[in-house]
């Protein structure tokens, strides 16, 4: 052996000794480079790796001990069990908010071909959850970025059947209700929303995913009620009589937001509980 002999290439599973990450978020890094599945990467942890591929997980692994979050370096995130396409223009979809889709669905499981109004939209992961869920639904969907609404359009056309009865969505750049000006809007069965709900100068902002997300989406810049009265305040005219808004807001604004609705004319206001137990979503009747 001379002392230019190269050095032995990387394995699968010397690679992830390696890594500094925790293991989870290592596999996913690595099975994102190579295209592989979970079970590829145990299957054929001993099998050599090009120099390429060591170095694109090198990047991410990198970028990932700075905090950028996972979703973001994969580009895609699993929710409602689609998986969605993710960049920094959008929030990361998160379980708790699977609340908001099953709630959604429940409220029109007896109406047939429901209009559906989805304000905030993002990512478009609560708008085509439902709309996946329920392929008769027409569903409009509302927000004020651009960017974020073209993320939308792309995950529908590749998660919704292009013949579904409930035909395409409806994406509508704007403020809430401000966007349906420009369209003839119909009298909603439901309106739902994840609104931004963190209060400016809330340490949880400069913190872990929240720090890559955009701002916009997360805080009003405000109390973190500001966009959620006007919501209720301005859903009266847009919803059918009988039907329901349904908002999620922050692990401990619940009471708050009952008194929103009530103050501005709802009926049957109530908090419900996601898997933890805390009082994730709140909505109410249109009387």
């Amino acid at each position: 052996m001379t002392s230019g002999s190269a050095t032995a290439p990387f394995t699968v599973s010397a690679l992830l000794r390696a890594s500094p990450l925790p293991a989870l978020e290592a596999r996913v890094l690595l099975g994102h480079v190579l295209g592989w599945r979970r079970t590829e990467l145990i299957t054929r942890d001993d099998e050599p790796l090009d120099g390429g591929a060591v170095a694109a997980f090198r990047r991410l692994e990198t970028r990932r001990a700075a905090g950028e979050p996972i979703a973001q370096l994969v580009g895609v995130r699993e929710f409602y069990g689609l998986a969605f396409e993710v960049t920094p223009d959008v929030l990361i979809p998160r379980p708790e908010t699977e609340l908001l889709v099953e709630i959604a669905l429940a409220a029109v499981e007896s109406v047939a071909h429901p209009r559906v109004l989805d304000l905030g939209t993002g990512s478009g992961a609560i708008a085509v959850a439902i709309a996946s869920a329920r392929p008769d639904a027409r569903v409009w969907a509302v927000d004020r970025s651009p960017a974020a609404l073209a993320v939308a359009a792309r995950n529908a056309a590749r998660l919704l059947d292009r013949g579904r009865p409930g035909r395409a969505l409806t994406w509508l750049e704007g403020d809430w209700y401000g966007a349906l000006s420009a369209c003839e809007a119909p009298e909603f069965d439901i309106i739902v929303s994840n609104p931004p709900y963190i209060a400016a100068g809330d340490p949880h902002l400069d913190e872990g995913d929240l720090r890559f997300e955009p701002r916009g989406a997360l805080t009003d810049e405000s109390d973190g009620l500001s966009a959620i009265r006007a919501i209720a305040a301005g859903a009266g005219p847009f919803l059918a009589h009988g039907a329901q808004l349904w908002i999620e807001h922050g692990y401990d604004q619940a009471m708050h937001v009952r008194h929103v609705l009530a103050a501005s004319g709802f009926a049957n206001v109530q908090s419900r509980e996601d898997l933890a137990g805390i009082e994730r979503t709140t909505g109410g009747m249109r009387v």
